[in-house]
This record gives structure tokens, sequence and C-alpha cells, in this order.
């Protein structure tokens, strides 16, 4: 094995934290990766590693090898994925998460016909609902619902997303439209406990001023489709991002309370990735395909 081949394990090493975790990832044995470690420090004549019956850590001076040597290999694939595509169609690894309903309603059909352009692009696609960590779990790009917040991250839009309160029309016929925000103190409003927000709406009225309300329900739930379906049945009114909610309203099954205001801050839907040096085609086509997709989503326009 050449000396660039032993950085590499030696890099899987550090990741690993173990010589059989970098082992299994490299599909060596571990006394292949111990002696190659070895081979390495006498190259370099120097200790990277510090070795333990339990853990493998880094020498300072292994820290500092590690920094230079994983960008110069990150900058060595950049190339070679460079000049490939100069030359051929977008190939290779791309993992990817979307937020598990929005996946499954509107961006399942648009993967598949994107998996069909492209074949040689290794599709990897994660539906979760939790907050990914896009660099430390692997991930090309996320997409994301939010409002843009400062970030090392780099965002493009995608479409608008926004939290819409409503109801179905035997709920309200049987509890009484509300015609300020004040009024829905009193109504039975469905929470969500994804997050570890107060039960409360933010809102915006035409003028731009912002206010809030507390709320209150006997009805809660960690998943929107669940709380959607509560109030298709007239359990109570949700406040739920529109792509649960968008084909309800379409069919009337539920229809927006308060339609003066909005709820506070405006959220969008984001395609998020690492600031890296260079994008490789298979993600910018990957990107180009979901705005395109987004343009036809039913809320947009």
């Amino acid at each position: 094995m050449d000396h660039l081949s032993r950085v590499g394990v030696f890099i899987a090493v550090v990741k690993a934290s173990s010589f059989a975790g970098a082992a299994r990832a490299l599909g060596l044995t571990s006394s292949a990766v111990s002696k190659q470690i070895q081979n390495l420090e006498q190259d370099l004549q120097v200790k990277l590693l510090n070795r333990t019956t339990r853990n493998v850590s880094v020498t300072e001076e292994g820290a500092l090898y590690f920094e230079r040597a994983s960008r110069a290999l990150e900058d060595l694939q950049e190339a070679q994925e460079q000049i490939y595509e100069l030359k051929s169609r977008p190939r290779g690894p791309l993992k990817v998460s979307f937020p598990q309903s929005l996946g499954i309603k509107y961006f399942g059909p648009a993967i598949a016909s994107f998996a069909m352009q492209h074949p040689e692009v290794e599709l990897d696609v994660s539906l979760n609902e939790r907050f990914v960590d896009i660099a430390h779990e692997g991930f090309d790009l996320a997409v994301r619902i939010g409002s843009l917040k400062d970030t090392s991250l780099i965002a493009r839009r995608l479409a608008s997303c926004p939290f819409v309160l409503c109801a179905s029309a035997g709920y309200l016929a049987a509890q009484g439209t509300p015609r300020t925000p004040a009024d829905l103190a009193h109504h039975n409003v469905l929470a969500y406990t994804g997050n570890q927000g107060v039960h409360e709406w933010r809102f915006e009225d035409a003028s731009g001023q912002i206010g809030q309300v507390g709320l209150q329900g006997n009805f809660k739930s960690d998943s929107g489709d669940i709380l959607c379906s509560a109030a298709v049945q007239g359990v109570g009114m949700t406040i739920l991002p529109v792509f649960y909610v968008a084909e309800h309203l379409k069919a009337q099954d539920l229809q927006v309370v308060l339609p003066d205001y909005v709820t506070s801050p405006k959220r969008e839907i984001y395609a998020v990735f690492q600031p890296n040096r260079f994008q490789s085609t298979r993600q910018r086509l990957f990107v180009d395909h979901l705005v395109s997709t987004c343009k036809n989503l039913p809320w947009e326009g």
C-alpha cells in the first residue's frame, strides 16, 4: 500500500475512533489497518495516534495531520469528480434528507423521476422529522422548513410554506367562528409537541403588526398528520404547515380561520448544503430538479 493510501486509512481510523470501525469501512482486517498506521508513522517519524485497549485518539501532531490531510484528499476527490463529469454523465453517491410528511406527500414522484433520468447517481434518501446534522451525518443536502437564519450552510429557496390556522365547518358551526386572535383562547386548538415551544400562536395582521395569543387544547401529538386528521373530524382547530392541509382546504374539509392574519414568522422550504468549494454536478442537478418541482406545488403561484 502506497503512502497516499495509508493517509486514507489514517483518516478512516480517526473518523471511526477505532481500528475495527475503520477496518469495516475499508473492507480490511483490523491487523492490516494497524500495520498501515505503523508504516505511516514510520514514514513521518512521528506518533499520530494514542492507542488503548478501548479506544484510539489523535496526538497533537495527529490532529494537525488529520486536518490538513483530510482537506488534501477532499481536494483530490473533487478534482477527480470534476474531470469525470467533464466527459461523462453525473455519477456517484448523493445522500439527501427530507421532512417525512412533506417528502411523502409532494416529493416522492420527483425523486423517482430524478433517479430515472440519472441512473448512475446513487441516491440515498432519508425521510425523518428530526433536524439532521448535515456535516456529521454525511448528508450532501437537506430540505428544511423554517425562517432563514444566520448559518454556515448555503440555502436555496424552493417554495413558501405558510402555517395555516384552520378548522372543519362542523367544528366552527358547533363552537363558533373566531373574529379576532383573542377569541382563540376560548377554543380547542390542537397542540403540536414536536418542538419545545409553548402552545401559542404568533401572528401578523394586515398592517404588519406582530402579536401572540396563548392557546389551550385537549389534544396533542408530535405528528402533523394525526393533528390534521383530528381537525378534519372536528376535534378542534389546528395550526399546521400548508402541505398537511392543502388538499383538505381544496376539498373544503377544512377552512381557513382568521384569514386577515398570517402566522409569524413566515416559513419557507429550503435546500441547504455545506459551502464546499466544489458542488458536484449531481447535487446541482438535484437541487434544480427540486426547484422545478416546487413550482407546481398546489399552494405556489
